[in-house]
């Protein structure tokens, strides 16, 4: 029997609602197992500030690197528009992501049969997805410095910034993981543009030759936000910085009909962290219909990433792609015009319930 130490953070808007789908699938996991979850709350963005806090309050941040693990809603709250950006929510986010030392985020895209006719995209397209894009977190622009805003001038400046060693060490986390996989890697870069992806380009080719099982191309960003969503099967692992990273996953979301079923894992520092791709989405927050598949895609990665229980984020898998193939959706996920009649949405509660009833099945 092990203890599965896990730092909660629900965070703002929909984060407690799909936190909560997480965990209780977590335990079903566990208990199954012959494991326990040890799990605390605590505060972080909007929900910290509301109580006269910080964005990342010291003592979440204590939790955070005391367990072994760190499970996220999301941040951001409307109320928080009006200050500067510095003392926003999401920068608990981003120094959590710092603090912590994770530099490699991890956000599968990956298009089940079940989720096929929910695509943004056609089904012959997008049927088989199953790419994992690797992107830089604890560097660029996002953390670059100098950086700032003069209203008064109406100038404003950010620095993008990497040097050899920062990537080298997520290029490497790439290569680990394509040569696990189908043995692909692109990488992605504005080399024509930029003398920061130059670096980025000469270094990635530096470090090819130590993985000889692994096809190395690469691409330009532009190109890439086009090929991922028109012809996603010749991708296998992508490998790319900061802001491209977050902006191609994202896009590649329309894989997947919505950015609700996606999670993603950031490594490679004292504590893992884990959250769905989606914001807080304060919309719907509170209405119940939240797509929890995020937080549980999340759980998944904790799970093999983690506690290297892959055998269990693989029965969560299935549990999942059970689900969404007998028709079960929350409101996001809207199928195509020709597709069968839909069964009805669900709510969080509900949806979860189905995916809890899969899972235990397959514990039969």
């Amino acid at each position: 029997m092990a203890d599965l130490r896990i730092a909660v953070l629900p965070g703002d808007g929909v984060g407690p609602e799909v936190t909560s789908a997480g965990l209780e699938l977590l335990h079903v996991i566990a208990r199954d197992g012959g494991h326990r979850v040890v799990a605390g709350e605590h505060p972080i963005g909007w929900a910290g500030m509301r109580d006269g806090l910080e964005p990342l309050p010291a003592r979440t941040l204590a939790a955070c690197r005391s367990a072994d693990a760190v499970l996220l809603g999301a941040v951001g709250d409307p109320s928080a528009d009006r200050l500067p950006p510095v003392e926003r929510p999401v920068q608990g986010l981003l120094q959590l992501r710092q603090e912590l030392g994770c530099y490699a985020n991890l956000r599968p895209v990956r298009v089940s049969s079940g989720l096929v006719r929910y695509s943004a995209v056609r089904p012959d397209i997008c049927r088989g997805t199953d790419i994992l894009i690797v992107r830089e977190l604890g560097g660029g622009i996002y953390y670059g410095e100098p950086r700032g805003l003069d209203e008064d001038v109406g100038r404003a400046w950010n620095t993008l910034e990497y040097d050899t060693g920062e990537i080298e060490r997520i290029a490497r986390v790439a290569f680990g993981l394509a040569a696990e996989r189908r043995g692909q890697l692109t990488s992605v870069d504005k080399a024509n543009v930029l003398e920061v992806s130059r670096l980025w380009r000469s270094t990635v080719e530096s470090l090819a030759d130590d993985y000889p099982s692994v096809a190395t191309e690469h691409m330009l960003v532009d190109r890439a936000a086009l090929e991922v969503v028109v012809r996603p099967d010749r991708f296998d692992v992508i490998l790319t910085a900061n802001l491209f990273g977050d902006i191609l996953s994202d896009g590649a979301a329309a894989l997947a009909g919505s950015l609700g079923p996606l999670g993603s894992a950031s490594l490679g520092g004292e504590t893992d962290l884990y959250e769905p791709v989606h914001g807080s989405a304060p919309d719907i927050a509170g209405s119940g219909v939240a797509n929890p598949l995020g937080a549980i895609a999340s759980v998944g990665l904790m799970l093999e990433h983690t506690f290297g229980l892959t055998a269990e984020a693989r029965r969560l898998e299935a549990a999942v792609d059970r689900t969404l193939a007998a028709g079960h959706r929350t409101p996001d996920l809207s199928p195509a015009s020709d597709a069968p009649t839909p069964l009805p949405p669900m709510d969080t509660v509900s949806f979860t319930a189905a995916v809890t009833a899969e899972l235990t099945s397959l514990a039969r």
